[in-house]
């Protein structure tokens, strides 16, 4: 009992003041205590429309959603739950398999009266995210899972191998002697080494999340979370022989972490998958890259909500602009404004219809962008100059990024293209020393 007394204490003198160094979640979200089988767990719940889960990875905790539940409160109802033994979840002896922690995110969801949710999960959160989805398959609406992979699956063995790795077997009692009070050094390690450049993991978030990790029980729950692999790869291979995902799969990788692995991991596992790679960014995607991050996610979930999507007829009825703000400024690209407003800050889509034989010349952005190709074949390179060597031929249905400050260049052949580009503004266009107009 007395046990029990001084981790409650130690639990709300470490919390507080840990919860004030980072940035807070708006007004509202509320905090609800969840029990689930075996465990209880710390939610966060916020805003109205359709459910969004968002689910942590280990050096982190739910806190690290801010930024994207900031995005998507505003017509989602989202939910963030610590996941079982991290953060201000309770710590329960057993039950650190994922499959079992996808049941734990199921009794969440009950709980809230929520029969389905889009899916967003990063690292630890990826396995316990793909141990839900093949669960509980009719829950998930789309699927956002980046930069980590599933134990058991796809290049997993060959994964495991690199000496980068060797975390996934680090545990026990005398690891955890060797932690106990130097938790901050042990965390350190991996925002430093996984990250394209430390210095995007704050000093307030690594403040913020080695308390969390130091509280009692905590390094213990957070290796048992490793332990589990072994179980959770013969979990992930009989749920994959039941068969593949089917509803909507991005999957997105640090370009200097796990990259266009990230897709690779979940072509094994899902029929249907598209694939981005967020530039200049690690493994630590919500620290590093946020915006590229947020605008990304919410570009692929609102391709499956329904009241975000526009009809062919409510797209002819807006109005048509020559060049308007983040466009190219090529005569006779059509542009069409079909949500926000470019040239203020939020979010904003725009349709790009652009004619045959157009060229387009390097030039950049000053917001992260995401764009999908909806007709038509569209030519796109990356470089400070339009190289038609560089350039990749899109088809329908293709998806890539326009990161801010990152030069770009396109061009259609024989047949017109359409684009739609999704962006959080204001936005510009600033071409690398060339006219727009130039042929």
């Amino acid at each position: 009992m007395l046990r029990r007394l001084l981790a409650a204490v130690s639990l709300l003198l470490l919390s507080a003041p840990a919860r004030a160094q980072v940035q807070p979640l708006p007004g509202a979200f509320r905090i609800q205590e969840i029990p689930t089988p075996g465990a209880t767990l710390h939610v966060r719940v916020g805003g109205r429309g359709p459910a969004v889960l968002l689910l942590h990875g280990y050096g982190e905790t739910g806190d690290m959603w801010t930024p994207l539940a900031v995005n998507l409160v505003r017509d989602h109802t989202v939910v963030i739950p610590d996941l079982r033994g991290l953060g201000l979840s309770s710590r329960p002896p057993a039950g650190y398999d994922k499959k079992t922690q996808a049941q734990d995110v199921a009794a969440v969801l009950d709980a809230l009266q929520i029969e389905r949710a889009h899916l967003v999960t990063h690292d630890i959160g990826n396995m316990v995210g793909y141990a839900f989805a093949a669960q509980y398959p009719g829950r998930v609406s789309r699927f956002v899972i980046m930069d980590a992979p599933l134990p058991g699956i796809g290049p997993w063995d060959e994964l495991v191998r690199s000496k980068a790795l060797w975390h996934f077997s680090f545990g026990g009692p005398d690891a955890e002697r060797l932690v106990a009070g130097r938790e901050r050094i042990y965390l350190d390690r991996f925002w430093n080494e996984f990250s394209a450049d430390p210095k995007r993991f704050s000093e307030a978030s690594r403040a913020h999340y080695a308390k969390l990790y130091a509280l009692p029980g905590a390094m213990h729950a957070g290796f048992a979370q490793f332990a589990a692999f072994d179980q959770d790869a013969r979990d992930n291979q009989a749920f994959l022989a039941r068969g593949k995902l089917t509803m909507p799969v991005l999957a997105v990788g640090g370009q200097q972490s796990f990259g266009p692995t990230m897709a690779v991991v979940m072509r094994a596992v899902a029929t249907n998958v598209q694939e981005v790679v967020i530039a200049d960014s690690g493994h630590w995607l919500m620290e590093e890259q946020p915006a590229a991050t947020v605008s990304v996610v919410r570009a692929f979930l609102d391709q499956g909500d329904p009241a975000r999507r526009l009809t062919p007829a409510d797209i002819s009825e807006l109005a048509k602009h020559e060049a308007g703000a983040g466009t190219s400024g090529v005569t006779g690209i059509q542009t069409t404004v079909l949500f926000g407003d470019p040239k203020a800050p939020g979010l904003y889509t725009i349709r790009l219809t652009v004619a045959a034989n157009t060229r387009i010349q390097a030039h950049t952005h000053q917001d992260n962008r995401v764009a999908t190709v909806v007709s038509g074949t569209w030519y796109f390179g990356y470089g400070p100059r339009l190289d038609e060597a560089a350039l990749r031929a899109l088809p329908v249905g293709s998806f890539y990024t326009e990161p801010a400050s990152v030069a770009h260049f396109a061009l259609t052949k024989d047949a017109a293209a359409v684009v739609d580009i999704t962006g959080y503004g204001p936005t510009s266009t600033n071409y690398l020393g060339v006219s727009a107009r130039q042929p």
